[in-house]
């Protein structure tokens, strides 16, 4: 391997690198927080950096809703199919929703 080859291998791998660690910068963002919606309406915001376990509680029944390593989830509820608790973490792509509760949670970025 030439002297030029090795420099062109190298200056290819950093800016690989470089944008990369844009990249990851980017996707990163200033964080994220649990958004939870009760019959459309905001009933709550958490951030999905800390630990922390919320019960929801409405009309048409109740749902445990688990913030954990920074994943969330539906651990308990009381509609009939659980759907929503099988449904597993909710993500950027993916919101866990309880139709016969009524709630739903998404993950948001959080706008500065």
């Amino acid at each position: 391997m030439k002297k030029s080859d090795l420099i062109l291998l190298l200056s290819v791998l950093g800016g690989a690198l470089l944008i990369f660690g844009i990249c990851a910068m980017l996707m990163l963002g200033t964080g994220s927080e649990v958004v939870v919606r009760v019959g459309g309406e905001e009933y709550a915001r958490l951030p999905l950096d800390k630990d922390a376990e919320l019960l929801i509680e409405s009309e048409k029944g109740s749902n445990l809703l688990v913030i954990k390593d920074g994943r969330a989830y539906i651990s308990e509820a009381t509609c009939p199919d659980l759907i929503c608790v099988r449904t597993g973490y909710a993500d950027e792509l993916k919101s866990i929703v309880c139709l016969p509760n009524e709630v739903t949670v998404s993950i948001e970025d959080i706008e500065e």
